[in-house]
């Protein structure tokens, strides 16, 4: 069987969507690199700032790294602006979907609302609320938005950081989006993990 039967999704049956189903796992394993890919695009993205956008999620990754972050917040560092060519307007949104099935919901969070926190920076000088992460106030990811931010979001646009290659988080990306998806050992509502690890930042470069 190379392809489908059915014309209409309604004429399928059980052998129609059982090869469906075999394809489209085989078709997930690649995720990792396709997104890798599309990370390589983002230097064709948005210009005028000192550094490309792929320089940006490079380094913000790379500040992350050096804060002794783990896995997941490593990840989210470097995926969180992966919507600007795609999704320009809803950028935070974008990348949050993306990353929602592998990484825990506190970093899902943090990313989703990255854009309305990141507006206490500019939002004055562009007719926009400066305050608009207010709205989120008391939320239990509030903090850790607020410092995904101030380390390493709005100050990573420095042409001068020793910023690390798109080859050293490859491994992380892909041991990421190779977890079952949606695992509750994984997803842990709820759970706070520190941005900054001391310790173990003091043993990264």
């Amino acid at each position: 069987m190379d392809q489908v039967k059915f014309t209409a999704m309604k004429d399928g049956d059980r052998e129609d969507y059982a090869f469906l189903a075999e394809h489209e796992v085989e078709f997930t394993k690649g995720t990792a690199d396709r997104l890798l890919g599309a990370l390589e695009s983002l230097d064709e993205g948005l210009s005028g700032y000192q550094i490309t956008r792929l320089g940006h999620s490079l380094q913000s990754a790379t500040r992350a790294w050096r804060d002794g972050a783990d896995t997941d917040w490593l990840v989210s560092a470097l995926l969180h602006d992966i919507g600007d060519i795609f999704a320009p307007y809803n950028h935070d949104e974008y990348a949050a979907s993306i990353l929602k099935p592998f990484v825990r919901e506190q970093c899902t969070w943090v990313v989703e609302k990255h854009g309305d926190f990141q507006m206490i920076y500019y939002g004055e000088h562009v007719g926009a609320n400066p305050h608009k992460r207010d709205a989120y106030a008391g939320h239990a990811y509030f903090d850790d938005c607020a410092m995904f931010c101030e380390r390493w979001d709005q100050a990573s646009f420095d042409p001068d950081y020793d910023t690390l290659g798109i080859d050293h988080f490859r491994p992380l990306v892909r041991e990421v989006f190779a977890r079952e998806p949606y695992d509750p050992a994984v997803i842990q509502p709820g759970l706070r993990v520190p941005l900054v690890e001391k310790a173990l930042a003091a043993t990264r470069c």
